[in-house]
């Protein structure tokens, strides 16, 4: 089997070939008549052997046998099969095509529509023009990508060689115009914040440190989709907001995580928590619908049922059911030993840590969907206190799949509590959680001017590649890879 090297050599050949009979193998104009799904879907319409049209695609196959050679061209619309024959065409035109074109290649053909003995829609080729020559064999031809690394980093041809990957990925395009329409026709804003920040907040995660220069300034990429900026947006007197952006954290991966990724929040003033709840159930409903057409999934093997309305589940009630322990009441050492006890090991000792990774114990158990709601203050700086109990807060999370899918607030806007909970994540920070909240006092002071209540809300890529049952590194066009050693 001839090396990569070997046939780039040869096509180079091939290419100079070309060149030296006044040929371009890379002309900037086409032909094309039609895309080849136009001329599939009117093949009927054509007069067989008469009326003439040009179509344009990339070999993905060629095979000959004498003076006949069939080739199957791509367009990234549909693929179609061409029929050359020695015997209807140019007899140099056949044999350059013959003896210059490859898998890979992009060619313009000319000709007319054509039905083959076995029944195969064709376009049988009165002529031909190179439009892109190809150096380097698609992989799958000769010896495919098997390293998932390698298939990543070449995911242009990861794509082209899966009907399934591009179906994936319209898929994930439709999910957030649905997004964005259902929002804009609910009257929200859309809006853009900055990605680069002096104090990251929104969320709770290590952030990407960088250097601006200009200002001579350590700051952030963020975390959030603009929380803190679309707050002050309520206050600047827009009603509802929303905005669709990447977010960037600086953790560790798994098929859940990622360091890059895409997510919606959305802000509405005057919305109470309820009603929160409610118009979220809704937005999501309908997203799923118009993107996978069913609210039935199974993934992560895990089956649940979308449809109906989301049972509510209490996030102190559910961890002591689940566990034993009240992680209001409980002291640290408790937390630690029933940790301990469960084999799970966490990252941090302080209270807020033991009490999240108690949740995320129980929440892989948990296949929803479900809203989990009544969430601890210490694990919900953002959040306004629930009227009942100040030690929890008006927070809930969708969980599908045993993982959180979103996270929604009646948003705090009491200046005084919330700069004692910035306070509290200071000391966490001073203290070695590098996922505690930075504080940011000018959003303190922005609250001190009046910001009306609201609801806020979050989810993202993680949703959709749970519903799409695929790693999340998997719905995404090009994955963060190593460079090649």
């Amino acid at each position: 089997m001839a090396s990569i090297a070997e046939l780039r050599d040869e096509r180079l050949k091939k290419k100079a070939m070309l060149e030296e009979k006044g040929i371009d193998a890379y002309p900037a104009e086409t032909n094309r008549t039609d895309t080849i799904e136009v001329f599939l879907d009117r093949f009927s319409l054509y007069e067989q052997g008469k009326d003439t049209v040009t179509l344009a695609g990339r070999i993905m196959n060629k095979r000959g046998q004498g003076g006949l050679t069939f080739v199957d061209i791509f367009d990234g619309t549909a693929k179609v099969q061409l029929v050359f024959k020695a015997d209807d065409m140019d007899a140099d035109a056949y044999a350059l095509f013959v003896d210059m074109s490859d898998t890979g290649d992009f060619i313009e053909a000319t000709g007319s529509a054509y039905t083959t003995q076995r029944g195969a829609q064709s376009l049988l080729v009165s002529n031909w023009k190179m439009l892109t020559k190809s150096l380097r064999p698609i992989p799958d031809s000769w010896y495919g990508l098997k390293d998932d690394d390698e298939r990543l980093r070449l995911r242009y041809l990861d794509i082209l060689q899966s009907d399934e990957l591009r179906d994936l990925f319209k898929k994930k395009a439709l999910f957030w115009q649905s997004v964005r329409h259902f929002l804009v026709g609910e009257g929200f804003l859309e809006v853009e914040t900055p990605t680069i920040e002096v104090t990251t907040g929104g969320a709770e995660a290590r952030p990407f440190r960088t250097h601006h220069n200009d200002f001579d300034l350590e700051v952030y990429m963020r975390i959030s989709v603009g929380e803190l900026w679309q707050k002050r947006l309520l206050a600047a007197g827009f009603p509802k907001t929303f905005e669709i952006g990447r977010v960037y954290r600086n953790e560790g991966s798994s098929p859940d995580h990622l360091q890059e990724f895409t997510n919606a929040e959305f802000y509405a003033a005057y919305m109470d928590y309820h009603q929160g709840i409610e118009f979220a159930e809704r937005l999501l409903k309908t997203v799923v619908e118009e993107t996978f057409g069913t609210l039935q999934f199974t993934t992560r093997g895990h089956s649940f049922d979308l449809s109906g309305t989301w049972k509510r589940i209490s996030y102190v009630d559910t961890v002591q059911k689940m566990t034993g322990v009240d992680v209001l009441t409980a002291s640290d050492e408790e937390m630690r030993g029933k940790l301990a006890e469960l084999g799970v090991a966490y990252e941090g000792a302080n209270r807020e840590r033991l009490t999240d990774t108690l949740w995320k114990y129980c929440r892989k158990q948990i296949a929803g969907p479900l809203w989990l709601t009544d969430v601890p203050k210490i694990v919900s700086p953002l959040a306004k206190a629930h009227p009942d109990n100040p030690a929890l807060t008006q927070r809930v999370q969708l969980i599908i799949a045993g993982a959180e899918c979103s996270n929604g607030f009646a948003e705090l806007n009491d200046p005084v509590d919330q700069a004692a909970r910035f306070d509290l994540q200071q000391m966490l920070l001073e203290g070695g959680d590098e996922e505690a909240m930075m504080p940011d006092r000018e959003f303190v002071e922005m609250l001190e001017y009046g910001m009306p209540p609201a609801f806020g809300f979050g989810f993202g890529e993680r949703f959709f590649a749970f519903l799409a049952d695929k790693p999340l590194r998997e719905t995404q066009l090009f994955p963060l890879v190593k460079p090649r050693e």
